[in-house]
């Protein structure tokens, strides 16, 4: 199987450590997050990984060169221009024969990648979004009016419940219809034409561990529960 590594991001909410390493190779415990990913990817038989590579995109192409101690063939692809988070895609049209996983390079969770492409194949959509329930609290009283200016409605402390982007994608070889080469487009303008155009998108609801590091905290979340989260990270 293949998959898609997006590691090109310049990471700035984390600067300044981002500043001389690229994000996907902060390190998470006594490996990089990328390093965490492509073990993960191996463990679950995808053997081909191609790297969109971007900011410092030459520090991850030598920790990783082709893959080969890592046990799998990694291939990279260097953007020249800003591409959008789904722009990418068609730097590597030439090397796609079937279903394809993409995803980004600092995502931290368990899910098992192979069940999510076996998903993706048994549903035929020409698209499945890897999908997290997230909670987000509103630490203040939320109120509703009438077009009088009346108050209808007064909800205090209100949760809201929300189905999210883990940022893990799988795409049927179709998607490269959808997207024109050289030309910058993010996953929710795609996933939008695709709709418009009515296609199938699949959404595969994940309950277990997820974390976007794209934050200080996160960051520091991550290094604090990496150790407990090795054995289900790495589980066959």
């Amino acid at each position: 199987m293949k998959a898609l590594i997006l590691a090109g991001g310049k990471g700035r909410r984390l600067m300044p450590y981002t500043t001389t390493i690229p994000k996907p190779l902060m390190p998470i415990g006594d490996h990089a997050i990328l390093e965490i990913v492509v073990k993960q990817l191996k463990l679950r038989g995808f053997n081909e990984i191609f790297m969109a590579t971007g900011h410092l995109g030459e520090l991850i192409m030598s920790y990783f060169d082709d893959g080969e101690k890592f046990g799998v063939n990694i291939k990279y692809t260097r953007e020249l221009e800003p591409l959008g988070t789904a722009g990418p895609l068609t730097l590597v049209k030439d090397e796609i024969d079937d279903s394809f996983l993409v995803m980004n390079g600092d995502i931290l969770t368990t899910i098992d990648y192979s069940k999510l492409m076996k998903y993706h194949q048994d549903n035929n959509g020409i698209a499945t979004v890897a999908l997290k329930r997230r909670d987000v609290n509103i630490d203040f009283g939320v109120t509703e009016i009438n077009d009088a200016d009346e108050i209808i409605k007064y909800t205090e402390k209100p949760t809201n419940h929300y189905l999210v982007s883990m940022g893990v994608y799988v795409f049927d070889k179709r998607i490269f219809e959808y997207i024109k080469p050289g030309e910058y487009l993010d996953f929710p303008d795609l996933v939008n034409e695709l709709l418009k155009n009515q296609e199938t998108v699949n959404g595969f609801v994940f309950d277990g561990y997820w974390l976007d590091i794209g934050r200080p905290d996160d960051y520091e979340r991550a290094n604090n529960e990496i150790k407990g989260l090795y054995p289900e990270l790495f589980q066959k």
